[in-house]
């Protein structure tokens, strides 16, 4: 019976070789009949079934390249869009982090202005009471001598009542000092948390700023992914949809003051150009030039041929003879001859008009504001009144190296823009300084003020929607 078995297994293993080798003879075989007949075709049909197969073999070798290509790229995508997405979870726990302690360092601010509010209490009681006691004593140097021997048992309980006045009067007077002391360190303090929590503000509004990035970088990264699981020409149309976006963003009009409007990609240039030479962000000086187009009504709307004589540059604006009153007054408008102003506004434009070859009897400029007061006059796009210009003209001349520049120009204007922007602090970049170059551009001194704070949040909200139109014409590019 085990030799039976034997015999079996080993009958079994001589048809598994032979079966192998069969198949290896016919595959060796198909492929010699193969390279026999391609190598010398008998006839036409021959040859052309070799031509097609050769080219089949080739199409499939290139198709298993591609696809391996693919893979390979999906792959990549995919480890891309991990890190994106753990970039914008660690973005959030900072932004929540700082949320955390610009609440807490209002809190303390809080607290200080309490305590000075409480201290500000006590000094004024203080007060009180000290006066209480100097009109008492006041009171005791007009008694007669008579008086106090019939007030008092004594001369010497006078005198201790005396000296008891005195003592708490000195008492007071050192309780007073130390309570202006603790005052003057807690406003200190309070100073040195606004500072910081100014700071927190901008750290966060930066990695807000670097969030959206990532984000946007995100989104892309997720429909390229997509778009490479997909075929070649997908991509390609991909990329065709970005250049034509790109295309219709550059070539969208960008609204300016005074003058015709641009294309948004003669806009970007200059402000890229402009912030380089700065340092100002280019979409800050986008931001600044769009809020001041879409700013009233009225702009542009004074000193144009057929205005009436109270809407002339002689009317709008202050002259000679406003500056001759200030300087005759000693440099001041309080108590001067009226018309008065610190500046001659007339005159400057005149030239500034005469230099660029304009009729300054008919070149549009700016109306007063009724709701806000003040003067008009203000030219072109960045809205600079005309001795504000002349002041920056020596800059600008050396920024664009041109010899007269032209505040109706828009390089010029967004050149004259970004310098006053510097000046006023936004060339360090960051929410907070950002924030104030943009309201003291509006309301000057009086930044702080409602008009101000709020002119200098609308353009914040511009800047970022622009930062992302810029942000994509350079992945473009």
């Amino acid at each position: 019976m085990a030799a039976l078995k034997k015999m079996l297994a080993y009958i079994l293993f001589i048809i598994i070789v032979l079966f192998f080798f069969f198949w290896a003879a016919t595959r060796l075989f198909a492929q010699s009949i193969e390279d026999q007949v391609c190598s010398s075709p008998r006839d036409e049909t021959e040859r052309q079934l070799c031509i097609e197969f050769k080219k089949l073999k080739e199409e499939e070798a290139a198709l298993q390249a591609h696809l391996l290509t693919q893979k390979s790229e999906s792959a990549t995508i995919s480890s891309e869009l991990k890190t994106l997405t753990n970039q914008i979870k660690k973005a959030q726990v900072s932004i929540e982090q700082r949320n955390i302690a610009i609440k807490s360092l209002g809190s303390d601010i809080q607290l200080k202005n309490q305590t000075v509010q409480q201290l500000n209490a006590k000094i004024i009681r203080s007060q009180d009471a000290l006066g209480q006691l100097i009109k008492r004593t006041n009171e005791l140097d007009e008694v007669s001598l008579t008086e106090i021997i019939l007030a008092n048992e004594n001369l010497s309980d006078f005198f201790v009542n005396l000296d008891t006045y005195n003592q708490l009067q000195n008492s007071l007077e050192e309780l007073m000092q130390e309570i202006r002391e603790i005052r003057g360190l807690t406003e200190e303090e309070k100073i040195a948390l606004e500072k910081k929590q100014n700071a927190e503000r901008d750290v966060k509004a930066e990695i807000e700023a670097q969030k959206r990035q990532v984000q946007v970088k995100e989104t892309e990264k997720d429909t390229l992914l997509k778009y490479s699981k997909q075929a070649e020409a997908t991509l390609s149309q991909y990329i065709t949809e970005k250049q034509q976006r790109a295309a219709q963003i550059r070539a969208a009009l960008f609204t300016l003051r005074d003058v015709e409007g641009i294309t948004f990609g003669d806009a970007v240039r200059y402000a890229t150009i402009a912030g380089r030479a700065t340092g100002v962000r280019p979409a800050l000086i986008l931001a600044i030039l769009k809020q001041e187009s879409d700013l009233g009504k009225n702009v542009g709307t004074c000193n144009r041929a057929g205005d009436p004589d109270t809407k002339k540059y002689n009317v709008i604006m202050p002259g000679p003879v406003h500056y001759a009153n200030y300087v005759a007054n000693g440099r001041s408008c309080v108590g001067a001859a009226s018309p008065c102003s610190w500046r001659d506004d007339q005159t400057t434009f005149k030239e500034i008009a005469g230099k660029l070859g304009r009729n300054f009897e008919t070149t549009p400029l700016s109306c007063p504001i009724a709701s806000v007061g003040g003067w008009g006059g203000a030219m072109g796009p960045s809205q600079f009144i005309p001795t504000t210009w002349k002041s920056y003209e020596a800059r600008l001349s050396s920024a664009l190296g041109v010899k007269t520049p032209d505040p109706w120009n828009p390089e010029h204007a967004f050149t004259a823009t970004a310098l006053y922007l510097a000046d006023l602090g936004a060339a360090g970049g960051g929410y907070t300084a950002e924030h104030t170059a943009a309201a003291k551009y509006y309301a000057g001194n009086n930044y702080a003020g409602g008009p101000g704070q709020s002119y200098g949040t609308s353009v914040l909200s511009h800047a970022a929607g622009f930062q992302e139109q810029v942000d994509f014409l350079k992945d473009v590019d």
